[in-house]
């Protein structure tokens, strides 16, 4: 069992859940990710870990509530326990003095970029930081990157902070710049790494994705998490969570994704059980 040291709601939708995890906070680097239960008969998630502390022997966790599992993460508070809290598992982010890197991260990713640019940083490289969401409200933990960025772009559909679009932004950013970044790495939802990846592949710069494919056990023993890249299957949990986002086959990768979209759908539908419907700190059932 491991002691929830807070759960607390960061932007609309998106948690941060601090967990006591020490053998993990001694272990863990940027780009890997923790397997957690938030119940005994529950469902196995993979999340991203967005910071950790060896001295307390405590790991953070952003996660978006999006099912059932999630929600049952989400009406968590301290001092509760969970049943499973498995890592670090996959593989870390290569982290190297590679010159100037474009960090481009939108909603959960935005709290699993923050070690990468941290560790960027301490490298010796230049770093953009370009942030992502629909609105200025769900842009979360902005003071954190200020003093580990050279720059910091914002992005909003509403253009209620920065520049005002989606995605496809990015290409304004990057031909705004003196000279192209050396690298990109993106962090976020999937078709946020999808085309990110479309745009610097017509640009010729290495871009790295972090994929979040659905995962059972987390160490390619039950298949679930095989995605394709470089038109070789790939397993996401052992030979990932990154790779090249210009050789991942995203129409099939978006496709697994949305292997339980409908039965989701029908949670929420239900009456019985009902969702986890809460105030902050407070669910009901």
């Amino acid at each position: 069992m491991n002691r929830v040291i807070k759960r607390e709601m960061v932007v609309p939708n998106m948690h941060l859940l601090v967990v006591e995890a020490p053998e993990i906070a001694a272990k863990i680097r940027p780009g890997q990710f923790v397997i957690l239960r938030a119940e005994e008969e529950g469902e196995r998630i993979p999340l991203s870990v967005a910071d950790w502390d060896e001295e307390q022997g405590t790991i953070s966790i952003i996660f978006m509530e999006v099912g059932a599992s999630t929600g049952t993460l989400a009406c968590l508070k301290s001092g509760d326990t969970i049943p499973t809290c498995v890592g670090p598992l996959g593989n870390p982010t290569e982290i190297s003095n590679f010159g100037t890197v474009m960090c481009v991260s939108g909603c959960y990713g935005i709290g699993s970029m923050y070690p990468v640019i941290k560790e960027l940083k301490k490298a010796g490289n230049k770093v953009l930081t370009v942030l992502e969401a629909r609105s200025s409200y769900l842009i979360y933990w902005l003071n954190r990157f200020i003093p580990l960025s050279e720059r910091i772009f914002t992005i909003t559909r509403d253009g209620s902070l920065g520049m005002k679009g989606h995605v496809n932004r990015i290409t304004d950013i990057i031909n705004g710049l003196a000279s192209p970044p050396d690298m990109i790495i993106v962090n976020g939802c999937t078709f946020l790494m999808a085309h990110t990846s479309e745009i610097t592949k017509s640009l010729g710069i290495k871009t790295i994705v972090n994929l979040n494919p659905i995962m059972i056990d987390g160490t390619g023993m039950c298949g679930v998490c095989r995605v394709t890249v470089g038109n070789k299957m790939k397993f996401a949990c052992v030979d990932g969570p990154e790779f090249n986002g210009h050789e991942v086959d995203w129409k099939e990768f978006l496709a697994r994704r949305k292997a339980y979209v409908d039965e989701e759908t029908l949670y929420f539908r239900k009456s019985a059980p009902k969702p986890a419907v809460h105030k902050e700190g407070k669910c009901q059932s």
